[in-house]
C-alpha cells in the first residue's frame, strides 16, 4: 500500500502497459552495439538510459579486459552483458542504500498481500519478495544469478528495478504523491532524490561520486546554456552524461577517462552517443575541436534562419565546451 502511494499518490492506480512490458534487453552480443540497451519511448527510456550510463561506466572503466576504447563495449558476450547489467543495477541500489545495504525485489509464485477494496491488483506487486543485502558484492552476485528476472520478456524487469530502488532507499524517505521522473533518475544516478539539478550527488557513498548526472540540455541555438545546469553537473568523475534533448534521453560519453582531468585532452577529442532507439545501428562518433573558430566561417550568412540552426546535440555539447566545432564523421546528425 505504501509503495503504491509513493509511486502514484493512491492505491487504485497501476503501471501503464508500456511500463509493465519494459525490461532490460540488450542488442546483439559481439556487435557494434553489444553494450547497448534497447529502449522504447516515454518514461521507461529515461530510466533505461540512466542504467545504460552505469553499464558504460562498468564496461569502460571498472572491469578488467585486454580490450581498449570502444572494443571494451562491443566485444562482449551474452554472459558479459548480464554481468554488466548486474553491476549497473547493484551500483544504483547500493548508492540508494547509502553504501550500507541494498534490497532486491523479485516476483514469487505465492501471493503475499490480499488486496483491499481500494487497492487495484496487478498480479505482480502482490507477489513481490524482498531480499536484503549488507555487502554490495553479495547483492551484485544475487542479481546476476537472477538476471533473467530483469532481462526476460514478461519479467516486469524495469518495475522490479524501480521497486528495488525505492525499498533500498526506504519508502519513508519519499513523500506520498510519488517521486517524479527527475527524482527517480537522480536516485538511479546518485542514490538520492535531490530536488535540484544542482544536487552535489546525494549520498557520499554513491558509486558515481560526483559523477554521472542528469543534465537537461538545450535544444536550440537561442538557448545555449540551461540556467539550471551547474558546472558541477557537466564535470563528472567519469566522462558520461545522461542527456535529455528535445525530450529524448540518450547517453553521451568518452572512452578517455582523463578527458575531464587533463585540460590538454580537451583540445581535440572524441565523444560517442547512443539514444536507445532501435533505428540506431552503431554508436554515433563525434569529434570535438575546442580550438576551431568555426563561427568565423561564413560569418556573413544569416544564422538567424531556422535552417542554420545547429543540431540539438551539438548545442548540448557546447554547453560544456562553448564554441567547439563538432564533426559527425559521416553520421547523419541526430535531433
Amino acid at each position: 500500500m505504501a509503495l503504491r502511494k509513493v509511486l502514484f499518490g493512491d492505491t487504485s492506480r497501476i503501471f501503464s502497459h508500456d511500463w509493465a512490458q519494459a525490461h532490460f534487453r540488450f542488442r546483439e552480443p559481439h556487435s557494434d552495439l553489444a553494450y547497448a540497451l534497447e529502449a522504447d519511448k516515454g518514461g521507461t527510456r529515461a530510466i533505461l538510459m540512466a542504467v545504460q550510463g552505469n553499464i558504460i561506466k562498468y564496461l569502460l572503466f571498472v572491469r578488467n579486459t585486454e580490450y581498449t576504447h570502444l572494443e571494451r563495449l562491443c566485444k562482449i558476450s551474452q554472459k558479459e552483458q548480464g554481468e554488466a547489467l548486474a553491476a549497473a543495477l547493484a551500483d544504483s541500489l547500493w548508492a540508494a542504500g547509502e553504501g550500507r545495504e541494498a534490497t532486491v525485489c523479485l516476483i514469487s509464485a505465492a501471493t503475499h498481500f490480499v488486496p483491499t477494496t481500494d487497492y487495484k491488483a496487478d498480479n505482480f506487486t502482490e507477489r513481490i519478495q524482498l531480499f536484503n543485502f549488507f555487502e554490495k558484492a553479495a547483492a551484485q552476485k544475487f542479481i546476476f544469478d537472477h538476471i533473467n528476472c530483469f532481462k526476460s520478456e514478461g519479467s516486469k524487469g524495469l518495475i522490479l528495478f524501480l521497486y528495488s530502488l525505492l525499498f533500498s532507499r526506504t519508502l519513508e524517505r519519499y513523500p506520498e504523491r510519488g517521486p517524479r521522473l527527475q527524482a527517480l533518475l537522480q536516485v538511479v544516478l546518485a542514490g538520492s532524490a535531490c530536488p535540484s539539478h544542482r544536487c552535489e550527488g546525494g549520498s557520499p557513498h554513491s558509486p558515481l561520486g560526483r559523477g554521472l548526472r542528469w543534465v537537461v540540455l538545450p535544444a536550440y541555438l537561442s538557448c545555449p546554456f540551461h540556467p539550471q545546469v551547474g558546472s558541477v553537473l557537466k564535470t563528472p568523475k567519469f566522462p558520461i552524461w545522461l542527456c535529455s534533448i528535445n525530450g529524448m534521453h540518450g547517453v553521451l560519453f568518452s572512452t578517455n577517462r582523463l578527458l575531464l582531468s587533463d585540460w590538454k585532452m580537451e583540445h581535440v577529442f572524441h565523444l560517442y552517443f547512443y539514444n536507445g532507439q532501435r533505428g540506431q545501428t552503431r554508436t554515433a562518433h563525434l569529434t570535438v575541436d575546442t580550438h576551431s573558430h568555426h563561427w568565423e566561417e561564413g560569418r556573413c550568412e544569416d544564422t538567424s534562419s531556422p535552417g542554420k540552426r545547429s543540431p540539438s546535440l551539438e548545442m548540448a555539447i557546447r554547453t560544456r565546451w562553448p564554441g567547439a566545432s563538432v564533426s559527425w564523421n559521416g553520421t547523419d546528425p541526430f535531433f
